[in-house]
């Protein structure tokens, strides 16, 4: 697979733009590994291999266990997710699967019991954020850095 452009060269001020965005969100004080989780989830949905080799670099650099890492996709059944990180890992799959779900009740009400006010209006903004990401970098097929070759 190819990318189809590369984003940076083609539109720059609005990448900045993003990227001044994205700062401010992630300023927002929420913990940064649980914004890692998040990030790591919704790309898994979108199936955006760029964010998720990024997104579990940098979760691995900031200490994030490998088997929780691993076990993110079934974070429902796994005890290994606190229940604040429960929460949200909740409200950001339905987020990203807005058309499916419209973000039920069920989920927010979930979410209101361990975040305040401020904080899932930054966690939100995060989930949409890292889904605007997703929806750039998986239609342009931009590409992750390669450790290893097939011959390895």
């Amino acid at each position: 697979m190819h990318p189809r452009i590369t984003l940076d060269a083609a539109a720059s001020p609005a990448v900045k733009s993003l990227q001044e965005a994205q700062a401010r969100i992630e300023a927002g004080g929420l913990e940064y590994s649980l914004v890692e989780l998040v990030k790591l989830r919704a790309s898994q949905i979108n199936g955006c291999a760029y964010c998720l080799h990024m997104h579990s670099r940098d979760a691995r650099s900031a200490g994030e266990r490998e088997e929780r890492l691993h076990l993110l996709p079934a974070w429902r059944e796994s005890s290994l997710f606190n229940e604040r990180e429960r929460a949200a890992l909740g409200w950001t799959e339905a987020v990203t699967r807005l058309a499916e779900t419209g973000a039920p009740d069920a989920e927010f009400e979930v979410l209101k019991a361990h975040f305040t006010e401020a904080e899932i209006g930054d966690l939100t903004l995060a989930i949409a954020m890292i889904n605007l990401w997703n929806r750039v970098a998986v239609p342009l097929r931009t590409q992750h850095p390669r450790t290893w070759s097939l011959a390895d």
